[in-house]
């Protein structure tokens, strides 16, 4: 059986391959996993992926299934439970973040009727697809990731830099960066 051919910087980590296959890259149009990946990405910040990762179940617990809803309520005590918790990032400024997004999230849904109409509308409703031969090449930001991320920071948006930003964007599918060579350049393209 023939190797699949994979984005390099996934090679030989089994939690990284699976979310490489089944996720990353792949155009997400829904309010609750755009949410979801905001608020990874938040708490990624000036961290790596994997270390979120390996967290993720641990933070759908702790932040109610990404409910926004229920984290724009969230109020001290749930604060305190949450900068307790050893299963996620008990960065205090990221988790209000967290809570402080999940309001500018509601605002932009009563904006723009969904997030994802929003967000999208950024890249025109289609994914970009940039030919990347080698990962290690690939913008940490790009000047669109720095436009939205203005945008969302005057909406009141925290932990949204650009660089935060365009990995985002990269994990949503508004931009295929899969290596050419990769076995998911062309099927998320298709998606």
């Amino acid at each position: 059986m023939t190797k699949k051919q994979r984005c390099g910087w996934c090679e030989g980590n089994a939690l990284y391959e699976n979310y490489h296959d089944t996720e990353w890259g792949v155009p997400l149009f829904d309010d609750q996993k755009l949410f979801e990946f905001l608020i990874l990405e938040t708490f990624q910040a000036g961290l790596s992926w994997i270390t979120v990762l390996r967290k993720r179940e641990h933070f759908r617990i702790a932040f109610d299934n990404f409910d926004y809803h229920k984290i724009a309520n969230y109020n001290d005590t749930k604060f305190q439970e949450l900068i307790q918790n050893k299963g996620i990032i008990r960065n205090k400024l990221k988790i209000k973040a967290a809570i402080t997004n999940a309001k500018a999230f509601i605002k932009i849904q009563k904006e723009f009727g969904s997030f994802s109409d929003y967000i999208w509308a950024f890249v025109e409703g289609k994914p970009i697809k940039n030919n990347v031969k080698n990962y290690k090449n690939l913008p940490a930001n790009t000047a669109l990731s720095d436009r939205i991320s203005k945008d969302l920071k005057a909406r009141g948006f925290k932990f949204v830099g650009s660089t935060v930003v365009y990995a985002h964007m990269q994990a949503t599918g508004m931009v295929n960066d899969h290596e050419i060579s990769c076995y998911r350049y062309d099927e998320v393209s298709l998606l």
